[in-house]
Order: C-alpha cells, then sequence, then structure tokens
C-alpha cells in the first residue's frame, strides 16, 4: 500500500487541477474527475484500482453525510418537508419498483429481486454532482433547499431497499412481516441512535474543558462514531449521521466558541472537497474492474442496458416531479402548504432533470457479494456493476450539462426572496445597528459615558453603520464589544424566525461576528 502513496498524491493534485479547470469553464467538476480517472484508466502502468466498498461507507460516507447535515438549512428542510420527504423515501421507492419491472422483463436472467436490487443501487441521485452545478447559475431558493433535503435523506432510503433485495436475493425468500420490522427498525433506530450519540457530544463540548483544537477533534470523530454504533445494532447509519448532524448543528453556537466554528468551517469544507475528489476520480478509474467479466453479454449489449436504466430513472424522476406538485395542489385544500401558489411546469422540470447519480451508487453495487450463502455466484454482479458505471456517466454527461442550460434558459423566479442577496444583506447589517446603538443608548447608558472607546463606536455606527476598526483598548470594553456581538447574534437568530427571512444571509453574519470577535480577541 506504500509504494501507491505517490500516486494518490498525484491524484489529489490532478483534483485539485481539474476542479480549477471546471470553475473556469463553469462545468461541475464531478464531470471532469468522472472523465479523467477513465482516461487515466487507460494509461499503459497505471496501478490498477479496486475500491473497497466499505471504504466508502465507512471512511467517505459518514463525514459527507456529516458536512451536508450543518450545511443545510433547517427552517427550509421543515418548510419543504413534504416534497423533501417524498422525493426522499416514497419517490426512491417508486423509482426502485420501476427499474425493477424494467430490468425484469427486459434484461435476460433478471428477476424481480435482482430488479429491485439494482433499484436500490441507482435510485438515490447525488448531492455534490448537483450543489457543484448549481454553484454557477442562480436558481430559486426552495428548489436548491429541495434538492439539499432529498440528497440528505435519499441515501437511507435506497441503502434499505438494496439491503432487502440482497437478502431476497441472497436467501431466495422475502417475510413481509420481518421486512416491516426491520425497516421500522432501520428508520427509527437510526434516527434515534443518531439523536442519542449527538446528545452525548453536545454534552462533551459543554461540560469538558475543550478548545478549538479539541472541538475539532471531536466534529471530526462524530460521524464515524454515529455511524458504526447504528450499523452495528443493524440499523441505518446514513440516518443515525444526518439526524445526529442535524441536532449539533442547530445548537452549535451553543457549546462551540467563535474560533472552533470558524476553524470547522474551513476545515470541514477541505475535507469534503478532497473526500468528494476522489470518490469520482475512482469512479472513473475502476473502470477495468467494471468490465472485467459481463456474465456472458456483450459490451455493446451492456451499454444498450445500462442506458435503459437511465433512460427508466430520467422518466420516473419527472413523472414524480409533477406528481408531487400535483399532490400537494389537491392537498393544500386539506391541509396547510408550504405554498398555495401554482409553481408553473418549469420548475418540477428542474426538480426532476436534477438527477445525477455518484457515490453512493457506485459503492452499493461493489458491496454485492461475490458468492452467494449457498456458494454460488452471485447472480448477474457484473453486469449490475457495469449497468451502474452507465447509469453514473450518462446522467452526469447529459444531465450535469444541460441543467445549467436549462435553468438559465426557464430564468425562474425567486418566489421566497424578492431582494438581491447582497442588498438583504446590507439590511440586515443596518438593522443591526441600528438595534445595537438603541441598545447602547438606553441599557448602557452609563458605561457608555465613561468610556470614550465606546462613544466613538456610537458615531461610527451613526455615521456609517460600520463596525469599529480601531482597537479597544481596555479588558472592560472588550468585554462589553463581546456582549454586544453575543446580542447582535441572539437579534439575528429571532429574526431568522421569520420564514421570509433569508438563512444564507443570516449565515453569513454570523459569520462576520465570529470573525470580529476573533479580531477582538487578539487586539
Amino acid at each position: 500500500m506504500l509504494h501507491l502513496f505517490p500516486y494518490y498524491l498525484a491524484l489529489i493534485v490532478v483534483i485539485v487541477l481539474l476542479t480549477m479547470v471546471a470553475n473556469k469553464i463553469k462545468v461541475a467538476y464531478p464531470i471532469l474527475l468522472v472523465l479523467a480517472g477513465l482516461g487515466i484508466s487507460f494509461v499503459p502502468g497505471v496501478p490498477p484500482i479496486q475500491i473497497d466498498p466499505e471504504l466508502i461507507f465507512v471512511i467517505f460516507l459518514p463525514p459527507l453525510l456529516y458536512e451536508a447535515a450543518w450545511a443545510i438549512s433547517w427552517k427550509e428542510l421543515w418548510k419543504w418537508r413534504r416534497i423533501i420527504g417524498s422525493f426522499a423515501f416514497l419517490i426512491v421507492f417508486l423509482t426502485s419498483f420501476a427499474v425493477a419491472w424494467v430490468s425484469s422483463r427486459f434484461i435476460p436472467g433478471f428477476t424481480l429481486a435482482l430488479g429491485f436490487l439494482l433499484g436500490g443501487i441507482v435510485s438515490p441521485p447525488d448531492a455534490v454532482s448537483t450543489g457543484a452545478i448549481l454553484k454557477f447559475v442562480k436558481v430559486p431558493k426552495r428548489l436548491s433547499s429541495m434538492l439539499e433535503g432529498e440528497s440528505l435523506l435519499n441515501d437511507a432510503s435506497s441503502l434499505i431497499i438494496f439491503r432487502f433485495a440482497l437478502i431476497a436475493v441472497s436467501t431466495g425468500q422475502f417475510i413481509w412481516q420481518d421486512a416491516a420490522l426491520s425497516f421500522g427498525w432501520m428508520v427509527i433506530g437510526g434516527a434515534g441512535i443518531g439523536l442519542a450519540v449527538g446528545f452525548v457530544f453536545f454534552k462533551l463540548h459543554k461540560l469538558l474543558p475543550t478548545d478549538a483544537n479539541t472541538d475539532l477533534v471531536l466534529t471530526l470523530v462524530a460521524p464515524y462514531i454515529m455511524y458504526m454504533v447504528a450499523e452495528s445494532v443493524h440499523s441505518s447509519g446514513v440516518l443515525s449521521v444526518v439526524s445526529g448532524g442535524l441536532f449539533l448543528a442547530q445548537r452549535s453556537h451553543l457549546f462551540l466558541s467563535s474560533t472552533s466554528r470558524l476553524r470547522a468551517v474551513n476545515v470541514w469544507e477541505s475535507l469534503s472537497f478532497i473526500l468528494n475528489g476522489l470518490v469520482f476520480m475512482l469512479i472513473g478509474l475502476d473502470l477495468p474492474e467494471i468490465t472485467a467479466d459481463l456474465d456472458g453479454v456483450s459490451l455493446f449489449t451492456a451499454i444498450g442496458y445500462g442506458l435503459l436504466i437511465t433512460l427508466v430513472l430520467t422518466i420516473s424522476r419527472l413523472l414524480s416531479a409533477y406528481g408531487a406538485i400535483v399532490v400537494t395542489l389537491v392537498a393544500r385544500n386539506f391541509i396547510t402548504v408550504a405554498d398555495t401558489r401554482y409553481p408553473g411546469t418549469k420548475g418540477p422540470f428542474i426538480l426532476g432533470w436534477a438527477g445525477m447519480r455518484g457515490v453512493v451508487s457506485l459503492a452499493a453495487a461493489l458491496s454485492i457479494p461475490v458468492h452467494l450463502n449457498q456458494g454460488g455466484a452471485f447472480p448477474q454482479r457484473n453486469l449490475i456493476l457495469f449497468i451502474t458505471f452507465i447509469v453514473i456517466l450518462s446522467t452526469l454527461m447529459i444531465q450535469g450539462l444541460t441543467l445549467p442550460y436549462f435553468i438559465r434558459k426557464f430564468n425562474l423566479p425567486d418566489y421566497d426572496h424578492h431582494l438581491p442577496e447582497d442588498e438583504e444583506y446590507h439590511l440586515m447589517y443596518k438593522k443591526l445597528a441600528e438595534e445595537t446603538l438603541k441598545h447602547l443608548k438606553t441599557q448602557l447608558e452609563t458605561q457608555v459615558n465613561e468610556h470614550p472607546a465606546l462613544k466613538q463606536l456610537i458615531r461610527k455606527w451613526e455615521d456609517s453603520n460600520q463596525l469599529l476598526n480601531d482597537e479597544l483598548q481596555t479588558s472592560d470594553h472588550k468585554d462589553i464589544y463581546l456582549q454586544m456581538l453575543d446580542q447582535q447574534r441572539q437579534w439575528i437568530r429571532d429574526w431568522n424566525k421569520d420564514p421570509a427571512t433569508n438563512e444564507e444571509v443570516v449565515r453569513k453574519h454570523l459569520q462576520r461576528l465570529d470573525l470580529e470577535e476573533e479580531r477582538i480577541h487578539y487586539s
């Protein structure tokens, strides 16, 4: 393994260079990385890559899910919970059923159980690809929130289907009662374990004398413990990481200092970038292993099967997107929904077209055992692997490259936030300054009269709504200023309870206050 270390270092350098190229030409970097890995795999002398699925499930998946759970807006997740829930669970099941039916009808040797196995593998869209594409185009907040929320949860539902189908193929039987109980335990147990482990880490941060370094280490360890504890008792490790991550993310201001928060953001962004880059590069590099043996099926025929399943996935997702909107329009007559306005036909199309597949699909396919429990070869394993690769490659190339075009072409209005983000940011900044001035003049009038530096602070805010840039000279002044920053954080969180408030703007202000607090600490 050590002799391959320079090779992996070279891959990381290639990933960085290709990501810069992708940003330059405004293409989602996963597309270039998969194609680059595919090209490198044909270079003579390149060491063969064999991806261990446990490496992805245990090493890669927990931190990627955890980082996504911290980054997502809980307010938006809850606001669009019905649409997100339907895409993450119900539509994943319907898509798996469609794949199972088509594959059992049109692919020789495929039973319905094998079809459900394939459906569980290819049903979840990849969050990283979608996020990388949306970075270059303006998309309404509600659509990005739906896609982010769906991608956070659909891995769990697809892997549950995959597990049940794997048992059915391996044992030759499927008991509905046992499956229902197992499904309930996977969902409820996974979420419960994640919350329990998250609560333990919350108390560790609160009760122990941690600093920025130990806080950061604990955040790095947490997702692995959440995942492994859940998997050890046969519940969903994915749901465990997601629920635990959401629990801690909503309470980060209660147990992390400003230094810890700033360091964690920087470290987690870099870690996620490296992990995602390696995974997509490895997808392309793994092609020789995938095509080694196609169970007697010609390469041309196998590609046709992969494109057929890709077509089924695309049509199923588009129909589901429009169906979810229709159901919401009917349901608004009986229950309260997030938005009662008719969304038109363009929004559901974008939601349905954003269905690129990625790392979870490949990891699930690779985790299929080579042999059955009885000792025979697992049926159609290599063909399932190849179909999965074709689905990943074709969805990245077709939908990934055309999605930005459709988004620009449709020019969807943002119903939820009428003001540009920069303008809303400055308006909130001005409102913060006004509230701070009022608080200083009414609640801290004595301290202001005694300290010239605080008077200067008031004059600066009154004149230009700019935060104080000069160093505060005494610890008393610093304490008051830090108290004001904490008070500003509280006001911002209170304003964030308003559904009309843009949470991205809120996060930018909270980060600005963290940076300001760091400057005061070191002044």
